[in-house]
């Protein structure tokens, strides 16, 4: 069935079609450096970790706060990525099972530290922090969550951004589902807090 170059719904078919032929090749190509890092290959392991390393170093330094720390994370993380890789079911995402090592990595390393949940007496309130929030940089967020007391970040990290439940939390921390819920709306008001300073 031929159809008109010059209409939408060719284009659109066109267009479609491409995109599947790209999306085939990229994924062939993951495909291959996933078969070639279980096979230990150095020069694919380094691929695989030049193409993740710059996101996993920004999840890691969310939750240790300081940049050498998360190096030191990421670094650990992509250790136990290779030596663990033949285990990646490829029914999954690889970034998503990357990613879920570097989380548990960085929370072993904050679990070190003898994590002291703080608690703040003052209640903050802000007229709207959201519209200040369409105001800041992914970085300057990024950065103001990388300053949260060792508890309410790595809460609001697990909750807000991960997406885990307060039982979840509650029982990768071992802490109670109330501590991970008040840690939650602590680290809220202090981010609502430096909201409203960086609007002054």
């Amino acid at each position: 069935m031929g159809c008109n170059l010059f209409s939408s719904n060719c284009i659109l078919y066109l267009l479609f079609h491409q995109f599947l032929i790209t999306l085939k090749f990229n994924y062939s190509q993951e495909s291959d450096l996933l078969n070639a890092c279980k096979k230990g290959d150095s020069k694919a392991q380094n691929e695989l970790f030049k193409k993740y390393a710059g996101k996993m170093l920004s999840v890691c330094k969310r939750y240790v706060g300081e940049m050498m720390e998360a190096e030191e994370v990421l670094m650990e993380g992509f250790m136990i990525v290779f030596a663990k890789i033949s285990d990646f079911k490829e029914a999954g995402s690889l970034e998503g099972w990357i990613r879920r090592i570097m989380v548990n990595e960085s929370l072993m390393h904050i679990r070190k530290r003898k994590m002291i949940w703080v608690e703040l007496e003052d209640k903050i309130e802000v007229s709207d922090p959201e519209a200040v929030l369409f105001e800041l940089e992914a970085e300057e967020i990024f950065r103001m969550i990388s300053n949260l007391p060792d508890g309410f970040r790595t809460v609001f990290n697990l909750y807000a951004i991960e997406g885990y439940s307060h039982q979840e939390i509650a029982e990768m921390l071992g802490i109670s589902v109330g501590t991970s819920k008040s840690q939650l709306s602590r680290a809220r008001v202090l981010l609502q807090k430096n909201i409203l300073n960086y609007e002054k």
